[in-house]
């Protein structure tokens, strides 16, 4: 169960970064990915920062965070 939930989580990270950094998602399987690399990132910032989110929003939002900087960095290397 926490497998599925963790797509889940990651799907939609993923989506919402893709709103927010291009309008419009990346297709179910991208978006997951983008969402559980995100979640890393995040997780990975959150805890340099100090901040512990928690529950399933604080996991969400942390896995968008990462997604959206994620996103951000391959933009910036396209760019370049």
């Amino acid at each position: 169960m926490n497998l599925i939930l963790f797509l889940v989580i990651g799907g939609v990270a993923g989506w919402l970064a893709g709103l927010i950094m291009k309008g419009r998602g990346f297709g179910v399987l991208a978006n997951i990915g983008i969402g559980i690399v995100g979640s890393f990132i995040g997780g990975f910032l959150f805890r340099m920062l100090q901040l512990s989110p928690s529950g399933r929003i604080g996991e969400l939002v942390t896995a968008t965070v990462g997604a959206v900087l994620l996103l951000a960095v391959v933009s910036a290397i396209k760019k370049a």
